[in-house]
């Protein structure tokens, strides 16, 4: 049984690749020969010239936060805007969560 695909990103050519899991080995960009940054298999790219998306995940990606299938139904709530990156991270300094678990909780209080 072939290995199942997993999502690679490129965030200066704002490009993904879907290519198989063989361990945790570096990956290079084909176009700019960078380091691809492993994002999981439940990733769903947002368009190249959706520059806003593209620096919201820059953000995500940056703080840890990776899109992994968990058991039932995906990676669970990713801020998709600018706005809700600064309104989680307002409410991680004023709480003292950690940035990474305040960007993928699903509500704030």
């Amino acid at each position: 049984m072939a290995h199942a695909k997993t999502s690679y990103v490129c965030l200066p050519c704002r490009a993904s690749y879907k290519q198989p899991y063989h361990g945790d080995h570096d990956r290079l960009c084909p176009r700019c020969a960078e380091p691809l940054i492993h994002v999981g298999s439940a990733f769903a790219p947002p368009r190249r010239r959706d520059t806003a998306a593209w620096r919201t995940l820059s953000v995500l990606l940056n703080a840890g936060v990776r899109f992994h299938k968990s058991c039932c139904g995906g990676p669970g709530y990713r801020p998709r805007t600018l706005g809700e990156v600064r309104e989680r991270m307002a409410y991680a300094r004023r709480t003292g969560e950690p940035f990474a678990r305040a960007l993928v909780r699903q509500e704030l209080p």
